[in-house]
């Protein structure tokens, strides 16, 4: 096991999960996007580990500098992370975006990309980190978005800054969404106290395309969810939940296509899943709820028509859902894993897990699920359509809000001090 040195000025990259694996000209695999290529915290690798500790089964361990809950990007052999950094110089919080060699764990590079001020910086949940948005990667470009504090574009290979884009709008809780590429779009979600929205930047040059207000608004606007791009009968959609409403938007202007409105729900942090025609998706606070809504082309208000089902018992208000045989799985923030029938809502099971849960379970293969605890306590589980095994518990030994990346056998984690490369011993 090979242990890293401290590093100054890092950056880290947030809450993100698995997907199907993905293969580029030099046999690297990648995981290029939140939860994954996918998208919907699903990987298939096949030989991942079931069993380890912070001694056995680790390929290394690098000390990471600051707070961060975004999760790894991986793409060309490289893991790009975001980082805030806690201590105050000059009534500024520096905000960074890293590169590790994903081989070694070596830093390639660290940048300095923003600066918060101690005000924004503290405008945040006791949970939440200075850099909780993952990044995106399209075109040898990364986007590192800090919500109301700030979004950059760098190269992927210099971390030369490309350009930067200030925000100007009221945030509550600290930073939370992920930002997608769409076309020549960076899309994220603006949803502030005053004005909930969704934006586009031009992602060659960090100028406004568009901004679409929420056409409906709550008494608690804020939230902080990660947009989902669709393509459904040859229509490409935005999908975006927010405080009291999901959206869907068209890409190319940011009109609104149709929205469904539930009577409670905010600080939405949970992300959509789309599968078989059906978003799935959680409500955030309040009332924390799951919907299933059908999408088919129609237009306009579909909350009396559109919804198949929603559950609303021992629901998450962090975790994002998966889907797995059938069945959506959930995961509360307290624990309770739940199975629903993914056609009809109805529960087929419930296991209680130890600890508190942020990071999203991420699916490997048919049927193991991998997730972690704020606490750092580390799930391998075996689900079915009967109930769950455990398969083993894991002591990570430090806190984590961040969903693990799982691609090409190994498990990428970030801990409140570490990332981690895991793999079976040879």
């Amino acid at each position: 096991m090979k242990f890293l040195p401290l590093i100054s000025l890092l950056v880290i990259a947030c809450l993100v999960a698995c997907a199907p694996k993905e293969k580029i000209a030099d046999g690297n695999v990648e995981w290029p996007k939140y939860r994954g290529p996918g998208e919907q915290g699903v990987s298939e690798a096949r030989n991942v580990p079931t069993d380890w500790s912070t001694k056995e089964n680790i390929v290394w361990k690098a000390e990471i500098p600051g707070r961060g809950w975004s999760s790894p990007i991986l793409v060309d052999g490289k893991i790009v992370l975001t980082t805030g950094i806690e201590e105050v110089v000059d009534e500024m919080h520096d905000l960074k975006v890293l590169q590790v060699d994903a081989e070694t764990g070596e830093i390639i590079w660290i940048k300095t990309v923003l600066q918060a001020t101690v005000e924004e910086a503290e405008d945040r949940n006791e949970k939440n980190s200075l850099a909780s948005p993952t990044v995106a990667i399209d075109e040898g470009v990364i986007y590192a978005h800090f919500a109301h504090m700030g979004t950059v574009a760098l190269d992927f290979e210099t971390g030369e800054t490309l350009w930067k884009y200030d925000a100007t709008y009221r945030s509550k809780n600290g930073a939370g969404g992920t930002p997608i590429v769409v076309d020549d779009l960076l899309v994220f979600t603006v949803d502030s106290f005053d004005e909930p929205a969704i934006m586009a930047l031009y992602k060659k040059t960090g100028k406004v395309a568009w901004k679409t207000v929420r056409s409906h608004q709550v008494k608690n606007n804020f939230s902080h969810g990660t947009p989902l791009l669709i393509e459904n009968n040859g229509r490409k959609e935005i999908i975006s939940p927010g405080s009291g409403m999901v959206g869907s938007y068209r890409p190319e202007d940011g009109k609104e296509l149709w929205i469904v409105r539930y009577k409670m729900g905010y600080s939405m942090a949970t992300r959509p899943i789309f599968v078989d025609g059906v978003i799935y998706m959680g409500t955030g606070f309040a009332r924390p709820s799951v919907y299933a809504i059908r999408v088919d082309g129609a237009t306009g208000d579909l909350t009396d028509t559109h919804v198949k089902w929603m559950y609303h018992k021992s629901m998450p208000k962090s975790p994002s859902p998966n889907f797995v045989n059938g069945n959506i799985l959930t995961l509360e923030d307290a624990g309770r894993l739940q199975s629903l029938n993914a056609e009809t809502g109805e529960k087929r099971w419930m296991e209680s897990l130890k600890g508190m849960f942020s990071a999203s379970p991420v699916l490997v293969g048919d049927d193991l699920l991998y997730v972690v605890s704020e606490e750092g306590l580390f799930y391998v589980l075996r689900v079915s359509d009967e109930g769950c095994e455990i398969i083993s518990q894991i002591e990570m030994e430090e806190e984590t809000l961040a969903t693990p990346a799982i691609v090409d056998d190994l498990i990428y984690l970030r801990t409140r001090h570490h990332l981690w490369k895991i793999g079976n011993a040879e």
